[in-house]
């Protein structure tokens, strides 16, 4: 039940067909020693369609119109000598080559076969230890251990991708039964756009915010009202965001960290140039915790860290840890922006072992500045080679915990203690609360003690 592909395409961008067609129109496959099979240059990339209002209207793919490359004569090595043939003028599409990509990443230099069979099985072949998250006994059929698309991979890409793998499997070419172990699905990334009176979409960038008659925001394109709404970034609703604008503004780094603070993964999100700067000063809080803006000079002490940075420190890498490896960069970014801050407001500078472990978290969503960082901070090789940071667990308990104060099921304190205090002293702390006092002033018939954080009392 493959859904039609449309593997055959009047375009150029796509891999020619490696076939010819003789003058009786009988197809011949081309030899290796042919492949690969090269576009040529083409004066224009554009197809013409067929006009409806035109009976002798043809489809023109762009390559029609390159007759020195269309036809040619060829010996195909059959024995019948040199003859005349026509190729073929559609392109595959980019399922062609996208539906098994991954596999040649396995062994991208290899010029015997698209991999090699060990390659393959290294990567990708299945395992014998437990599928995680399976019943006992499940055999994993290997593949990619985690793939992330949205929701046209995944019953686009993904659907063609496993029949394509299925293929390679049966013929023997692959170990791994499966292309993916796991998928992930991300959100769309939306932006405004905006319909005019037809109901057609215009360009959002051209469009005006203007102040309405009842003094809300309302939108203009070309003079004539238009109205706005949200929905998917693409060249359909007219509102796409170029890449290469928000690097030119803004630098990779941040537009990499933008999108990944914006939400969670797997939920779209609104797209707002103007609240990309808050990305932006957070790299900027970085830099100047490591480097004199003035200077250039590296401005971190090798001091060691006081008691409370290294709990800040070591509570923030636990829970880095744990977020990055759920997929969760918007609380992993929220995290290390909450730790780069308490950073900046040390007295004397940043020692090294915090600035370090710092950067290497900053890493995965802000790679080029991370790698020059790490670089300042003295260290002649890439810090991909370096360990990624990892919690002290006695640095993760807490010291003290806030009780709360009870009586009559009313909060009446809350009292900062150790978090391992006994019930006795707990208890003795809560009754010569002042404000426990006042609200008791005929006595107490009892008090009930959940150490370290409740304490409730009952009055007579």
């Amino acid at each position: 039940k493959l859904r039609d592909w449309l593997f055959s395409r009047q375009r150029y961008w796509g891999e020619p067909f490696p076939v010819v067609f003789d003058e009786e129109g009988v197809a011949h496959a081309l030899p290796d020693e042919m492949l690969p099979v090269e576009l040529p240059e083409v004066p224009d990339y554009s197809p013409k369609t067929y006009d409806p209002e035109d009976a002798g209207s043809e489809p023109e793919p762009p390559l029609s119109r390159v007759q020195e490359w269309v036809d040619v004569e060829l010996d195909l090595g059959d024995g019948r000598g040199r003859r005349r043939f026509r190729r073929e003028t559609n392109t595959m599409p980019n399922w062609a080559g996208s539906c098994w990509y991954y596999l040649r990443y396995l062994d991208p230099v290899n010029t015997e076969s698209f991999v090699d069979p060990e390659n393959e099985a290294y990567w990708m072949g299945p395992r014998t230890e437990p599928v995680p998250g399976a019943p006992a006994g499940t055999r994993d059929p290997g593949g990619v251990d985690l793939y992330v698309g949205g929701v046209e991979h995944a019953v686009l890409h993904l659907l063609y991708a496993r029949f394509w793998h299925k293929v390679l499997h049966d013929l023997g070419h692959l170990s791994s039964e499966e292309p993916f172990r796991t998928y992930f699905s991300q959100g769309y990334i939306q932006a405004p756009a905006f319909v005019d009176a037809r109901g057609q979409y215009v360009e959002a960038r051209e469009v005006e915010e203007v102040v309405g008659d009842d003094g809300q925001p309302a939108f203009s394109w070309n003079g004539e009202p238009v109205t706005r709404e949200y929905g998917k970034i693409g060249k359909s609703l007219k509102n796409m965001v170029s890449p290469d604008e928000m690097y030119a503004a803004f630098g990779a780094d941040t537009f990499r960290l933008y999108e990944m603070g914006l939400g969670p993964l797997e939920q779209s999100k609104p797209w707002d140039t103007r609240a990309v700067v808050g990305s932006q000063r957070f790299l900027q809080r970085l830099w100047r915790n490591v480097v004199d803006e003035e200077t250039g000079e590296v401005v971190v002490v090798d001091a060691p860290l006081d008691a409370a940075t290294s709990r800040v420190l070591h509570r923030t890498i636990d829970a880095v840890r744990t977020d990055y490896a759920e997929l969760g960069f918007n609380t992993a970014i929220a995290r290390l922006t909450e730790l780069n801050n308490a950073l900046t407001k040390l007295e004397g500078g940043v020692p090294r072992d915090a600035a370090e472990q710092l950067v290497l978290m900053v890493a995965p969503l802000a790679p080029h500045i991370a790698e020059e960082l790490w670089m300042r901070l003295g260290h002649e090789e890439s810090l991909v080679h370096a360990a990624f940071p990892v919690a002290d667990p006695a640095l993760l308990v807490e010291d003290t915990v806030t009780c709360v104060v009870q009586v009559r099921g009313k909060v009446r304190d809350r009292l900062e203690v150790p978090a391992d205090i006994t019930e006795d002293d707990l208890r003795a702390l809560a009754l010569a609360s002042a404000k426990v006092q006042a609200a008791v002033p005929d006595g107490i018939r009892t008090v009930v003690v959940r150490a370290p954080k409740l304490v409730n009392v009952v009055p007579a």
